[in-house]
């Protein structure tokens, strides 16, 4: 599995060791993530989760305006993950190479940045407009996700960009206040269905769990046993040993 390692611009990220301001930072956490296995590096500026404010598209690419060069002169992929067409558009005009669309690619504006720049689409499950803006799925998720893709692909194909496209079950976002014991039974239904998604004939990414519970770790073995072609990870170093463990590695 393809890992992007992530590292957070954003000052109210959950993941507190993911947070750097700075380029010098970010490089010794890029560094750390490609030593303990990630190939390469997923960037945002902007939180999706409950506690993270919600700020002008200017503040979100001023966090990300030096770290993205910096991270880019590595020689790694560097996504960036946003769902703001003017940050994505300066973000890939800096040396991003990949578009982790936090908006689902609902919005005209990110196609069109995409088609500019030909890059690799993270295209995710949402179920609103933006990660902040979600409600609860009702019925069979697989189903809703899959007819989600099918409209996002149409989009694609206008575009010339199907073939981009890196479908994302969504799983890393939530919509607010959900419980987490409602949200275990959904992402096990959904990592235990992700065949179902290979009907498009492209490869799947997952945001792999990363905290330490037993149904944490449950649901992390259950995707990677799967092997989907790429995953978004904050400990690589756990992923390449359960991999090693499974003989997968």
């Amino acid at each position: 599995m393809h890992l992007f390692g992530v590292i957070n611009a954003s000052p109210d990220s959950l993941h507190a060791d993911s947070i750097v301001t700075t380029p010098e930072q970010a490089i010794e956490l890029a560094t750390k993530l490609i030593a303990d296995g990630a190939d390469s590096i997923d960037l945002g500026g902007q939180g999706s989760t409950d506690i993270a404010e919600v700020v002008d598209w200017r503040v979100e690419w001023q966090r990300l305006e030096s770290i993205v060069p910096a991270l880019a002169a590595l020689g790694r992929d560097v996504s960036v993950d946003t769902w703001r067409p003017e940050v994505a558009n300066l973000a890939l005009s800096a040396g991003a190479t990949v578009l982790n669309a936090a908006d689902g690619m609902q919005h005209e504006a990110m196609w069109q940045v995409a088609a500019e720049h030909q890059v690799r689409v993270v295209l995710p499950f949402l179920s609103g407009p933006d990660p902040r803006s979600m409600t609860l799925v009702g019925g069979d998720p697989v189903a809703a996700i899959v007819e989600f893709f099918e409209a996002r692909l149409a989009d694609a194909d206008r575009y010339g960009l199907r073939h981009r496209c890196i479908l994302d079950p969504g799983t890393g976002f939530a919509p607010s206040a959900w419980p987490w014991e409602q949200r275990y039974v959904y992402q096990k239904e959904v990592y235990s269905r992700l065949g179902e998604l290979r009907c498009f004939g492209l490869p799947l990414y997952v945001a792999l769990p990363w905290r330490r519970t037993a149904q944490h770790d449950e649901l992390l073995e259950l995707v990677v046993r799967y092997q989907p072609e790429y995953g978004r990870v904050h400990h690589p170093d756990r992923v390449r040993a359960i991999e090693a463990e499974l003989g997968l590695a």
